[in-house]
Formats: structure tokens, sequence, C-alpha cells
């Protein structure tokens, strides 16, 4: 296993320069400080702390019913552990859709409150002038095309979009606008790779994907899936790291036992 260390910490605009120079950007998600820690001393480039910490730290069935004060909680211990990442932070489901000026509200209290150094919103068009106005505010801005989780309802589940030729043309029209906004980078999710390939040539701005091929800027995987943590998710997208589901089952395992028979704590063990 290689460790990665960088010199400088992460910004936007190292971001541009790596897409210039054909360089990967690799980016996790993580929602805690110990977890970013080993994640920023590996090297990773990116942390999203992700609304997907609905699913993943709350137990819920969707992203929708995380908050903003939830997302700030979580987003606290990230940034207090990223030495050189760049961390962003997902604004969560209603906090940008009611109206521009709630919008931009919502995004000032949550880098103010989180120490964040960008946010990430779902969607094209129909939020760009929410956009706009957070980066005319000074706040580096994400977008997010493709299977946009915040929308399963509407969109009736969580299979490939842009399948169909009218689709895939609003999306590549969405990230050039998104780009022209300036966005300084777009999350390409669940759709086809020659796609993907069509919107990172489009844009100036980097393209990461997570189930989009190879093809984009960089990568974007859940910490925990990669990790073999969340064993019940299993899409074709998704390629195990490492399997410390069973290896936590397996420690805690032989803990139980050496509770159980007293082995623990032993004399070396106990003051």
């Amino acid at each position: 296993m290689s460790v990665h260390t960088h010199s400088t910490r992460m910004t936007t605009t190292r971001l541009r320069q790596m897409k210039t120079k054909g360089e990967k950007i690799a980016m996790l998600t993580s929602y805690d400080f110990t977890l970013t820690t080993l994640l920023d001393e590996a090297g990773i480039d990116m942390i999203l702390v992700g609304d997907s910490a609905s699913n993943i730290v709350c137990g819920n069935a969707y992203t929708l019913p995380i908050t903003v004060d939830e997302m700030i909680f979580l987003a606290r211990g990230v940034v207090r552990a990223a030495n050189h990442c760049l961390v962003v932070l997902d604004m969560p489901f209603g906090s940008y859709q009611v109206s521009e000026e709630d919008a931009v509200r919502n995004a000032v209290r949550m880098m103010k409150e989180s120490g964040a150094d960008a946010l990430k919103l779902e969607g094209g068009e129909e939020i760009l002038p929410a956009i706009r106005h957070m980066i005319q505010a000074g706040i580096p801005v994400m977008g997010h095309l493709g299977l946009t989780p915040q929308s399963v309802n509407q969109l009736g589940g969580y299979g490939l979009r842009a399948k169909e030729e009218a689709e895939a043309e609003k999306l590549l029209r969405d990230a050039k606008l998104l780009d022209e906004a300036g966005c300084f980078a777009i999350v390409l999710e669940k759709i086809p790779a020659a796609l993907a390939e069509r919107v990172t040539k489009a844009v100036s701005c980097p393209t990461i994907g997570i189930g989009a091929g190879n093809v984009t800027d960089g990568q974007v995987l859940v910490l925990h899936d990669m990790l073999g943590l969340n064993q019940g998710f299993k899409p074709k997208f998704l390629r195990h790291f490492a399997q410390l589901g069973e290896a936590v089952k397996g420690a805690v395992g032989e803990y139980i036992d050496a509770v159980k028979q007293s082995t623990f704590p032993n004399e070396s063990e106990s003051y």
C-alpha cells in the first residue's frame, strides 16, 4: 500500500490544474474525525461530507431526512482532521430548493459554521440562479448531475440515468451551464461512460465520476462501501478495496470471547 502526501493544501485551483495535466483526482466520503485523519494521511485529494450520511450514519433508507444542522455537525469533525485535502459539504434536501434567498442563506450558514471548503448541490438549469448567487458570494460550488439521490422519488429509483438521447442532451447542456456559472467541479453519477466522456471534454472544470466509467477527471466512492463495511450494497460500479466488515465482526467476536472467558483484561493490562 502506498501513502501519498501533499506539500500544500488542496485547492479548487489545483484541481483545475490536475485536469489540465491529466492527473486523476481521488475523492471519498467521510463523516467523522477519526476516519478523515486516516484518509488525509493517505493522501486523498478531496473528501465529501455527503448527505449519504443519512443512510450510513443515521440508518435512513434515503438521503432526504438529514438536516442542515446534522450536516454541519458531521462536517465540523471532518474539517478538524483535514490538513491537506479539500472538504466539500453536501447541501441537504430542502436547503436550496425553496427559494434562491433561502438557498444562499443556508449556504452561507453551512460554510460559516462547518468550516468546509466548498458546497455541493444536485441539479442543473433549475437551480442555476442559486448557484450563481453562491459563487458571487464567494462560495465554491460543486455540481452534481445524472442520478441525483435527493430526487429519487421523482426519478422512480436509483437506475442508470441519461440512457435516452433527450436526457443525455439535457445533462450535457446542464453541465455546460454549471461550468459557465463557475462551478469548480461536477459529479457525474450513474450515467453511460460515453456520455461522461462527452461531458468531461465539453467542460473546463474537473468531472468526478461514480458509476460513470473511468474517463472522468476523477472518481468518488462512499467510504463505507469501498471498505466493505456496508455489506448489503453491491452496485456494478462499486469495488471493495477491503473487507473490513468481516474484520470488524471477527475482532468483536474475539473481544466478546475474551470478556466472557475472563482473559481480558489480563495481568499486564491491569493497574
